[in-house]
């Protein structure tokens, strides 16, 4: 008998004389005992599935995974797990897996070759097609020859860190991304972590926050960051709240998949959201975040906690089962398109999907009273489902008021009435009976007594805690170039923006005096840039003046009787300036440094001659009536740059404006691509023939965690040819003298370098004169 099959006594071993299993058995050639003790399953399993050439072909490569010397590992993944392979894809896709296999056994990745094997049949389930299983194979191939080291760049010689994390992730990536998604996410590790091992590692395991961005990037389906605005603007316009919107990922948690719920910190809903597909039409990701937000608010308008403790979990369940339905019938009253989002998004069991013998058919009941109460065409004909339907409309309709205390009543009712012996099985029937858009109903329950179940649900001393404060909106992320690999780190900034804090206006009328003649001169050359030419509207039904000879003319049909023409008005416009300018200031620490030259007698900060230089440019804005905007931004490190509103577009030249320029005041550094990026974020909405996007700066652009001092000039270079596209003109006012080493790597010719920084309130309205005439 061959070596490791001992002539011993147990039955499995008995079993493996039988002459074909023996024949079998032999044309492998095996001596690994683990892979004899499951040898003849999987041969069965094999033979049922495959052509007597394929069975040849499936014994060959089990042969050949046993002689690579990687012990029994390979040798049993591909005995168990090539049959579903073989089923899940169809095809002959042995040659290809096989060649990957002899790649990896050829280079230092042999440790790679089990996980390959071992995770083979659940990406092939996901994939369901030959090509798209070479697809697979080719990234896998690229990753390996790309991250695998040697000493002299002759030889491979070390193994690929991130290729076993791949194949033990692939699984899960297959189901999360679609195969060009899992390339670029392959790629983008490949690119910024082929060189070092420890973060490749990282990156290919889901660990590093790099990995996990790109991974949400490539998801498909609508992501809650795309959307975050118009939802805030949902909830605000119809439905009067105001209350921050918190993210969860649905990515990471495979065990047991999140749902919304919410708290005193938020309403929670899902990261990303794809489109829903079903008998009832296809729903967007942004329809059903409304749909969710739509259910939560309702909740939180007409549902009053119950207590719980002596409710059993079957009453519970029929209480929320009512009060949903119960909330989603007053959201229909107010906005009745939400029936047809709620419709599509509610599943349909079907009525005799659950055999009551042998499975626990109480959900099942549940879902299809769910459905019965919001839709009137729901087709059932169970008698105890009709009544309650009956009962519930009745309650609403003659009661209004209704509230959760009587709609627990009525689902208690149905509870005692419906309730069945074989609802405490184990066995539980779930298929269509999750209805996803719905929260999971921790505010409906308050418990008296401790116990175990209040793990679940909010503490309720939650209730006289001071709610934490949001400051500012919810932050924004940002892309930041990378010119390394030429390709942007996604999500890589979050900026917060908010309005400048108050100081007071009188400061800055101080200013205004003290350059009282240099505010003459720049009025005789603001007069100058005033546009002078009118042109005249006529055919105005309303207007600043009579047109007489309209007004001629229709007095004239008037009186022979024809119907006279109503517009005898006209007005007047000025046929001149269409500019939109936004000022960014940068606020970093090194403005609180002195201003040097001789002209700085009096030992002025940089920050207050920029202070001063803003309120004339400001003021003479005002004076010609071109709309401005002016922000401030400083950083600490990518986690945290702040832009603050100083002045809007809409603002006038008013003491709130000046109150805000009087505190001006400097820190931290100077991440300058995302405060571009955002500034022209807002420039790009406004509607001009000319939008000028100035920025004064003090140095280069840096932050405490980059130590390349490239990366952001290139970023912020980068962050100009983007607005360049959108039509936006970006002019730089640098104030270091050292400045013409970088400032025309990024700017281009758009830039000026003011050497004698004490003159900047002379300098800066003028140049704004000059950029705009």
């Amino acid at each position: 008998m061959t070596a490791g099959i001992r002539p011993a006594t147990d039955t499995r071993k008995q079993a493996m004389l039988h002459p074909q299993v023996q024949a079998y058995w032999q044309e492998i050639d095996c001596g690994f005992q683990q892979v004899a003790d499951v040898f003849e399953e999987c041969l069965y399993e094999a033979l049922s599935t495959f052509s007597r050439e394929e069975i040849k072909a499936y014994l060959e490569a089990a042969r050949v995974l046993g002689k690579l010397g990687r012990g029994p590992e390979p040798m049993l993944a591909f005995l168990e797990e090539w049959p579903s392979v073989a089923t899940a894809i169809g095809g002959d896709v042995l040659p290809p897996v096989m060649g990957l296999v002899r790649a990896m056994q050829k280079s230092p990745n042999g440790n790679a070759i089990a996980p390959f094997l071992q995770t083979l049949a659940a990406v092939a389930r996901r994939l369901q097609s030959a090509e798209q299983l070479q697809f697979y194979i080719d990234i896998a191939q690229d990753l390996m020859v790309r991250t695998t080291g040697s000493i002299h760049g002759h030889h491979t010689t070390f193994p690929s860190p991130g290729l076993p994390e791949f194949f033990a992730r692939a699984p899960f990536l297959a189901n999360m991304l679609s195969m060009a998604g899992v390339r670029n996410w392959v790629e983008y590790g490949v690119r910024h972590y082929g060189n070092h091992p420890e973060r490749q590692t990282d990156y290919f395991k889901l660990q590093s926050a790099d990995s996990r961005a790109v991974l949400q990037r490539e998801r498909h389906g609508t992501l809650f960051a795309d959307v975050e605005r118009r939802l805030d603007l949902y909830l605000r316009a119809l439905w009067r709240d105001s209350d921050q919107l918190v993210p969860y990922s649905t990515a990471f948690d495979e065990l047991r998949k999140p749902i919304p719920y919410y708290d005193s910190l938020g309403l929670r809903v899902p990261d990303v959201l794809d489109d829903a597909h079903g008998p009832g039409g296809t729903v967007s990701g942004l329809d059903r975040y409304r749909a969710v937000l739509a259910h939560m608010v309702g909740h939180r308008r007409w549902s009053r906690p119950q207590i719980a403790d002596n409710w059993s979990p079957f009453q519970r369940m029929a209480v929320e089962c009512f009060e949903d339905c119960r909330i989603e019938t007053l959201l229909i009253r107010e906005y009745p398109g939400l029936r047809r989002i709620f419709l599509a998004l509610h599943p349909k069991p079907v009525a005799d999907a659950c055999d009551p013998e042998t499975t626990s058919c109480l959900r099942h009941r549940l879902a299809m009273l769910s459905r019965a109460l919001i839709d009137p065409q729901h087709g059932y004909t169970d008698a105890d489902l009709l009544e309650y339907a009956r009962r519930f409309h009745e309650l609403l309709a003659d009661h209004a008021e209704a509230g959760t205390t009587e709609i627990a009543d009525l689902a208690l009712a149905y509870v005692a009435k419906t309730r069945r012996q074989s609802d405490q099985l184990a066995k539980v029937h779930f298929d269509d009976t999750v209805i996803d858009y719905r929260d999971d109903n921790r505010h409906l329950w308050q418990y008296i007594e401790d116990s175990d179940d209040e793990d679940f649900f909010d503490d309720p001393d939650k209730k006289n805690k001071k709610p934490s404060e949001v400051a500012g909106l919810p932050p924004r992320h940002y892309p930041e170039w990378d010119y390394q690999s030429q390709t942007y780190r996604p999500d890589w900034v979050s900026l917060y923006e908010s309005l400048h804090p108050s100081g007071n206006p009188a400061d800055i009328d101080r200013l205004l005096t003290k350059h009282a003649a240099l505010a003459k001169r720049l009025k005789r050359l603001l007069d100058l840039l005033k546009p002078q030419d009118k042109v005249r509207i006529r055919y105005q039904e309303e207007g600043s003046e009579l047109d007489l000879d309209v007004a001629l003319r229709s007095l004239i049909d008037f009186k022979g009787g024809a119907m006279p023409d109503p517009r005898i008005n006209m007005s007047h416009r000025t046929d001149g300036r269409d500019i939109q300018v936004l000022l960014l200031l940068d606020l970093s620490e090194s403005l609180n440094q002195q201003a040097g030259g001789a002209d700085n007698a009096s030992g002025q900060t940089i920050l207050e001659l920029s202070q001063e230089a803003v309120s004339l440019l400001a003021w003479a804005i005002d004076c010609l009536g071109d709309p401005l905007a002016i922000a401030g931004f400083h950083s600490n490190t990518r986690h945290e740059v702040r832009y603050q509103h100083i002045k809007g577009f809409s603002e006038r030249w008013d003491d709130t404006v000046k109150a805000r320029l009087a505190a001006m005041a400097a820190g931290w550094s100077t991440r300058m691509g995302a405060a571009l990026r955002h500034a022209g974020h807002y420039l790009s909405a406004r509607k001009a023939d000319k939008r000028i996007l100035l920025l004064l700066t003090d140095g280069e652009p840096s932050d405490i965690d980059v130590a390349d001092p490239e990366s952001l000039r290139a970023d912020a270079k980068k962050a100009v040819a983007e607005l360049d596209t959108q039509g936006i003109a970006t002019f730089c006012l640098s104030l270091d003298p050292k400045a013409d080493e970088y400032v025309r790597e990024i700017f281009g010719k758009r830039h000026l370098v003011l050497d004698r920084v004490a003159r900047l309130p002379e300098k800066l309205p003028l140049l704004y004169m000059a950029l705009t005439r």
